[in-house]
């Protein structure tokens, strides 16, 4: 019974913050989080990565770094990729800003089914994030994609680099969460997961890519990664080579 209502509360608080961000509420951050959903997650890769989730949103820390803006408020959406051409947005935007609201929007995330993705197409994640951001009910002078993977892009309809390129150009950074398995998922030709990602992934001010040795890391390095994302403000602009550029 009391889980029930707890879920009864997170289900109608979700539904005011939805209602709030429809009236074009200001936020200190726009901040798609784009997810490894394809093939070679397995399910107890999959509950890692969303209970990593979970727990990062409610950490003292991230709530901490909310509460340092200037509005106290950050939106979040969650999106799901792999298929080419067909993320999945499995949470659309929701304000954060306090320890309810960081509650309710972790447990509405850990109650949504795994959907089907295959292949790893990332190009096709960046532009849906970023037609997310472009189309967002919300206002903000910061916007971030945060994408976290296991594996290289490939098959996207729209190639990474080209994804990252538009994202950027539309005032959006693009950080990236290179998952080892182990140490042994690389980029293609043998390049590091960490190295491809720094060059055909991130780009925008202050872009970063942050390294879990292995899915039982990825908890503390997606703390680590949101909370720097949220606390950083500005930042000087650094922008991986462009696919121009290449």
């Amino acid at each position: 019974m009391v889980r029930c209502c707890r879920w009864m509360s997170a289900l109608l608080l979700m539904s005011l913050l939805t209602l709030g961000a429809a009236r074009g509420q200001e936020v200190d951050l726009l901040l798609v989080l784009c997810v490894d959903g394809s093939g070679s997650i397995d399910e107890e890769e999959f509950r890692l990565q969303r209970q990593g989730y979970a727990t990062a949103m409610t950490d003292d820390r991230v709530l901490g770094a909310i509460g340092t803006g200037r509005r106290g408020a950050i939106a979040v959406a969650f999106v799901e990729w792999g298929t080419p051409g067909a993320p999945k947005t499995v949470l659309d935007w929701a304000v954060i800003k306090d320890r309810p609201s960081a509650e309710a929007w972790a447990d509405r995330l850990l109650a949504q089914p795994r959907g089907m993705q295959s292949y790893n197409a990332i190009g096709d994640a960046l532009m849906h994030a970023t037609d997310m951001i472009k189309a967002a009910p919300l206002r903000s002078d910061e916007a971030v994609i945060d994408l976290s993977g296991d594996g290289p892009d490939l098959r996207s309809l729209v190639p990474a680099q080209v994804a990252r390129d538009r994202a950027v150009a539309a005032g959006i950074t693009v950080n990236a969460l290179a998952i080892y398995k182990g140490g042994t998922v690389s980029g293609t030709g043998g390049e590091a997961l960490d190295l491809h990602y720094e060059r055909v992934v991130i780009g925008g001010p202050g872009a970063f890519v942050e390294i879990a040795k292995d899915y039982k890391d990825f908890g503390r390095a997606i703390l680590n990664k949101l909370v720097r994302e949220i606390a950083s403000g500005p930042q000087t602009t650094r922008t991986a080579a462009t696919s121009e550029g290449k």
